[in-house]
């Protein structure tokens, strides 16, 4: 086995021109720890913020990406077998330890799962982060039901698209909402009933769809649009917060009273390794392979053209997930 690898280092944080590619020692594994020979890496936008320098905790040089998939090249431990499919996410990687954009990652045992179900590594690429962020979304924090109004504003990005599907396959009316016009296609083949046109506000055509307003609201864009999607709410529902797309980090001049209707809750979601080791993403790679469950990838790039993933990631440009294929 060869003790060097190409990976994308970033030693200081700037544009995506800081994304270097480089040789660098192969992480040796100890018990406790699973080396994997990444094939596949999707992409997220807290990267991007890290990149860009809002990331305060992470120490330079680093390998960023927060996910990856690939085949397990040495487990010390026991835990896994050489060659097994694995998937992993959270749990520091990327940000306290090397992430997903290089050849090989060493993530933790804890947040890696195994993966039976066999699909092209492009789509499995897609799945960990954005499935575990869109499932966690809708059951844990939200606590969707069949049959509920769910409303998701963003509806256009990969957790959007994802959390559509999921919510359709499980019985819910789903209104999704772009900036651009021309979207219908994407979003109602993503499972959407309903899309809507965001021009900032769009609590009056939630209202022409449903008058009482949507059972639950998942907000994807971030503060910007925050307090409008909380008028879209009907009482006794919930709105969560979970995506930062505009990346705009505060409200200002945030008057709780004035912005939260009554009876209406509103709550984050903020995954962590243990809500993606219990997502079920084994049965979601089924419903995959099925064709019931459909992953949006928008575009692909290799390890090499990691300056422009991110730039399109950053002029939201993919329409739907980015992935890395290594």
């Amino acid at each position: 086995m060869a003790k060097t690898m190409r990976a994308a280092v970033m030693r200081s944080p700037g544009g995506p021109e800081v994304l270097q590619i480089e040789t660098i020692p192969i992480p040796t594994p100890t018990p406790g720890r699973v080396l994997i020979r990444v094939k596949a890496c999707g992409m997220n936008r807290s990267e991007l913020f890290t990149r860009q320098g809002h990331s305060p905790g992470v120490q330079f040089p680093r390998v960023l990406g927060i996910e990856a998939c690939g085949l397990v090249e040495s487990c010390p431990g026991g835990e896994f077998k050489k060659g097994q499919i694995v998937a992993t996410a959270m749990g520091g990687i990327g940000r306290v330890f090397d992430g997903g954009y290089a050849e090989y990652t060493c993530p933790p045992v804890g947040n890696v799962v195994a993966i039976e179900t066999e699909l092209d590594w492009k789509v499995l690429g897609a799945v960990p982060e954005m499935l575990q962020t869109a499932y966690g979304s809708l059951f844990t924090a939200l606590k969707l039901r069949k049959g509920e109004k769910l409303l998701v504003r963003g509806g256009t990005s990969s957790v959007g698209l994802a959390a559509a599907a999921i919510a359709k396959n499980h019985g819910a009316i789903v209104a999704g909402t772009t900036r651009k016009a021309g979207r219908d296609e994407l979003l109602k083949g993503s499972g959407c009933d309903h899309v809507i046109i965001d021009n900032g506000k769009v609590q009056e055509e939630v209202r022409k769809i449903w008058p009482d307003g949507a059972d639950k609201v998942l907000e994807l864009v971030g503060t910007s649009s925050l307090v409008d999607s909380l008028s879209c709410v009907t009482r006794g529902g919930i709105c969560c917060m979970t995506g930062m797309v505009s990346g705009q980090w505060s409200i200002p001049d945030f008057e709780v009273m004035a912005a939260v209707p009554t009876a209406v809750c509103l709550t984050t979601y903020q995954g962590d390794e243990k809500d993606f080791v219990n997502t079920p993403l084994e049965e979601m790679a089924q419903q995959i392979k099925k064709g019931t469950l459909k992953v949006s990838v928008g575009k692909t790039f290799p390890l090499e053209e990691i300056v422009e993933a991110h730039r399109t990631m950053e002029e939201n440009r993919a329409g739907g997930k980015i992935v890395l294929l290594i």
